[in-house]
């Protein structure tokens, strides 16, 4: 995905005013297209196969479907579309089941036009886009009750983390620190155990609360 590519949306929310919205939104601005809408998770699911967005637009809480069973199934489908999870909701009951399912964003509805433009930009090449309320959320619910013993970091688990916090992939991460791929996932493994966290953006979240990134 490079910024002077079109990105493709499928826009997922059971309220049609709210799908007309997001549409309209997208479509007047340059570098959007919307191929798509559906009204619950099961449609999102079957209407991903058929369309292959890069990025899917996916409310939580939908009749007929949610969106956290979606993403697993996306998930569980290796599908190539990134989900932005765009609600109304940042409870910890929300929050934290969506990003373990394999979100890879989430933003609330009160987020200005811009800030929805630059997330879905963010997510279509793969980087983590949490709203700040969010990431709070993120944070409370993955710290571990041991985090103040936990062992420091290593120089080189830092490097990673820094480069994972700019949405930099394993592949490039490997590149840029001279290591291989299966290096860059062993740091990887050992940051997300001492951060008491199970992904990129929980250890991004995590990271940023306790000062390794500032």
């Amino acid at each position: 995905m490079t910024t002077d590519t079109t990105i493709t949306l499928l826009i997922v929310d059971d309220h049609p005013v709210v799908r007309d919205g997001l549409r309209g939104m997208f479509e007047s601005a340059t570098g959007f297209t919307v191929l798509g809408e559906a009204a619950d998770g099961v449609e999102a699911v079957t209407r991903t196969a058929e369309l292959d967005p890069d990025v899917v637009l996916m409310d939580l809480r939908m009749p007929g479907g949610g969106g956290v069973d979606a993403i697993k199934e996306l998930t569980r489908r290796g599908a190539r579309a990134r989900v932005l999870v765009l609600t109304t909701y940042d409870t910890d009951s929300d929050t934290l089941p969506a990003i373990e399912a394999g979100a890879t964003g989430y933003l609330l509805k009160d987020a200005p036009r811009e800030d929805l433009f630059a997330a879905v930009r963010a997510a279509a090449q793969g980087r983590t886009v949490l709203s700040p309320a969010v990431a709070s959320r993120l944070v409370t619910a993955v710290r571990s009750p041991a985090a103040a013993t936990e062992d420091t970091l290593s120089a080189r688990e830092r490097e990673v983390l820094v480069l994972v916090s700019k949405g930099t992939s394993n592949k490039e991460i490997a590149r840029e620190l001279f290591i291989s791929e299966a290096t860059v996932k062993t740091h990887l493994t050992h940051l997300y155990g001492k951060l008491g966290v199970k992904d990129r953006a929980a250890a991004v979240a995590v990271a940023y609360d306790r000062g390794i990134l500032g």
